[in-house]
């Protein structure tokens, strides 16, 4: 699937660092919060995705980053319509990426066509 990106590298590391600090205080602020665990993980597995992204842009080309951002998009499973305290950490990377394809400005049609191809959450 082919992608037009328009930011830089380091334009796509800052945006993913400033992302990573929100996830990191969100962490921190957990335990005043109604669910603490339910919100600790979802923080952990934003800060994880912007953390392994980072990875990727520092090494690779803007290109790179989104193909390899959409490719773990797609394997994530489908739990929308879940209960809140289900599938926290799943949850949490997929606001992850679609916060990533936000700063991006990845086309809507393209996120959900990617969305359309995950896979249904077998337990």
């Amino acid at each position: 699937m082919d992608v037009k990106v328009v930011l830089s590298s380091d334009e796509i590391i800052r945006g993913l660092k400033h992302y990573r600090r929100i996830a990191k205080q969100d962490v921190l602020r957990a335990a005043e919060t109604a669910n603490p665990e339910v919100f600790r993980v979802h923080a952990e597995s934003r800060r994880d995705i912007y953390a392994l992204l980072t990875k990727i842009a520092e090494t690779q080309s803007p290109q790179d980053v989104v193909q390899e951002a959409l490719k773990y998009y797609r394997e994530l499973p489908f739990v929308t319509g879940t209960a809140l305290e289900e599938h926290t950490e799943i949850k949490g990377k997929e606001n992850a990426l679609e916060n990533f394809f936000l700063m991006i400005g990845l086309e809507p049609k393209v996120r959900r066509e990617v969305r359309s191809q995950r896979p249904t959450l077998t337990s």
